[in-house]
């Protein structure tokens, strides 16, 4: 009895490469099925090819209707049994055992701003099926292009096992699932929603111990600095801790390069780096060279920055690693959790390398990038983004809470110093609208209330997470206390930012502060002035903003304010 010949029906909506892998599948003798204009690509590059038509009847309603027929799905749902053989025999339908379906790219089309009638054209309705048709049936079934060479392989090898065919199916039922889910936000405008993600990291456990399982999932690929385009150089598996701090750390980052960009001093300072533990930014700073930066990101915290996450914007090299592990260490050296940079030095991980593999070596090359290729963006989002901020992640950001879940759009505002409405009190001082910038930066990603504190390029203080203004103010100075200004002899800033032999000295004087809401009372603004705080940066809107005003003018403290609405620096709260 001969062997009844393998039929594959292809139906692809971009082209690219269909046909390379339609001759593979011919060369293993199989017969291919195509839907219109796929079998009329295929013919014109001389694969001999069924259409789909022939089998069931001419499209109609203008090809709405071309694979949506029982003959297609009883091809493939049909089990492989000896009674549901011989009813498609007596009906003359073939058996079908591989789908490749790509769908109509609806969700560019959404992204367009297209109109209504444009966007239902664009709906697919039988690629879906026959996925879901090819899942349900345990068919070979193909959604992805990248998938196709390895299919071929395995066909070639005869090493096609059940698990990785259910994998396929897994990844068509995913791919139905976030077009199906896309196409309900657009249509309710988005009273449905949700997510739906891709695993691409596995945690050994969540923030304690007692929490597993935990893992990264994936929503979206097209942004060049979305957690999963890291690539892990060397060490262990990033912890769910790990993950957290990198897209915290990304986002005080982004906000930096964003600030000096719209505020014309992206060449002028063009590295940046930043360092964070529990969340939250401990050391930050900008400067002219990288071993500067360095010294300053450690120098703003030595003691916090043990065991953190570290994030630069350029490739770590063995000199930075000496900076790294060995800057203000009085005896051994510094360890770190992770360092993410657009790549490393050989001779600097071998540096860095930690006993167990415990310190993890993230690459992102974008990292380096001034300016990232513009993305898909609202036309809100791009306004903001014509003075910088390129480099923000844009989707929106999602929280779950019991029941259910909370959705914002994505933290995208970008301080402008030069904007009309950044309101000035008292006289401009050279150079501090720089360090105003990396205060916002680092305060606006850090959890709220805070109030923030940089001097010479680098962050003195972080008082993160407090319920009142003056409670942040009084925290910001205390964490001043532990920077290297404070607690060695040895080290200073010279008037540019660079670092000096210097007696102890009160590190807030002459720093600049920024707090992320306005000021209830002027009591907050007292204590910042009392540690010598030159400058402050916050938002209007309290009813006693003139009280503020007054003081700063009285002491002879520049304040610049923003008004509240625009700009409040709220996060993570």
């Amino acid at each position: 009895m001969a062997i009844p010949k393998k039929t594959a029906l292809i139906s692809v909506y971009h082209k690219e490469g269909i046909v390379e892998f339609a001759r593979e599948l011919k060369k293993l003798g199989w017969d291919i099925l195509a839907s219109g204009g796929t079998a009329k690509h295929l013919r014109e590059a001389g694969v001999e090819v069924v259409d789909i038509a022939d089998k069931v009847g001419k499209p109609i309603l203008g090809h709405r209707v071309v694979t949506l027929s029982r003959e297609v799905h009883a091809g493939i749902l049909a089990k492989d049994t000896p009674e549901q053989n011989k009813e498609l025999e007596e009906q003359g339908i073939a058996r079908i055992d591989l789908v490749c379906v790509d769908l109509y790219p609806l969700e560019a089309e959404i992204g367009k701003g297209s109109a209504r009638e444009a966007v239902i054209e664009m709906t697919d309705i039988g690629g879906p099926t026959m996925l879901r048709s090819a899942a349900k049936g345990g068919r070979i079934v193909i959604c992805d292009p990248r998938d196709r060479e390895d299919v071929i392989k395995r066909l070639n090898e005869n090493s096609l096992d059940e698990p990785f065919v259910q994998s396929l199916a897994a990844k068509a039922e995913f791919v139905v699932a976030k077009y199906c889910l896309a196409s309900a936000e657009y249509l309710s405008g988005k009273k449905y929603g949700g997510l739906v993600g891709e695993r691409t990291a596995e945690c050994l456990y969540g923030e304690n111990a007692w929490q597993t399982p935990a893992g990264l999932y994936t929503v979206r690929s097209d942004d060049p600095l979305a957690l999963d385009k890291f690539t892990l150089i060397e060490g262990t598996s990033p912890s769910y801790n790990n993950w957290i701090d990198l897209d915290r750390s990304l986002q005080t980052l982004t906000h930096i390069e964003a600030a000096f960009e719209a505020g014309g001093t992206a060449k002028q300072f063009s590295f940046y780096a930043v360092g964070v533990k529990h969340g939250n930014p401990c050391g930050a700073a900008y400067g002219a060279s990288e071993e500067e930066v360095l010294q300053k990101v450690i120098a703003g915290d030595p003691r916090a920055i043990m065991g953190g996450l570290v994030i630069v914007n350029f490739k770590i090299e063995a000199g930075h690693a000496e900076i790294l592990t060995t800057h203000l260490v009085e005896s051994g050296r510094r360890i770190l959790d992770a360092i993410a940079a657009p790549g490393f030095s050989p001779e600097a991980i071998e540096l860095l390398r930690r006993k167990k593999d415990k310190c993890r070596f993230l690459a992102n090359e974008h990292l380096a990038d001034a300016n990232l290729p513009r993305r898909s963006l609202s036309e809100a989002d791009r306004s903001r983004a014509e003075a910088g901020g390129e480099m923000l992640a844009r989707e929106p950001r999602v929280r779950q809470v019991r029941g259910g879940f909370l959705v914002q759009p994505n933290y995208t505002f970008v301080l402008n110093m030069r904007d009309s409405a950044v309101v000035r009190y008292g006289a401009e001082t050279p150079g501090i609208e720089s360090d105003l910038a990396l205060a916002w930066a680092v305060g606006s990603t850090s959890n709220s209330n805070t109030i923030t504190l940089v001097r010479g390029g680098m962050l003195l203080g972080n008082g993160v997470g407090q319920q009142d203004r003056v409670g942040a103010a009084k925290l910001a100075v205390a964490r001043a206390e532990n920077s290297a200004l404070s607690r060695s002899p040895r080290w200073g800033l010279d008037e540019a930012g660079r670092s000096h032999e210097a007696k102890a000295e009160n590190p807030t004087r002459g720093a600049v502060a920024y707090s992320d809401s306005f000021f209830p009372f002027p009591d907050g603004p007292q204590v910042l002035i009392d540690a010598g705080i030159t400058a402050i940066l916050a938002t209007s809107g309290s009813v006693n903003d003139k009280d503020t005003i007054a003081l700063c003018e009285k002491t002879g403290v520049t304040l610049y304010m923003i008004p509240d609405k625009m700009a409040r620096g709220f996060f993570g709260h």
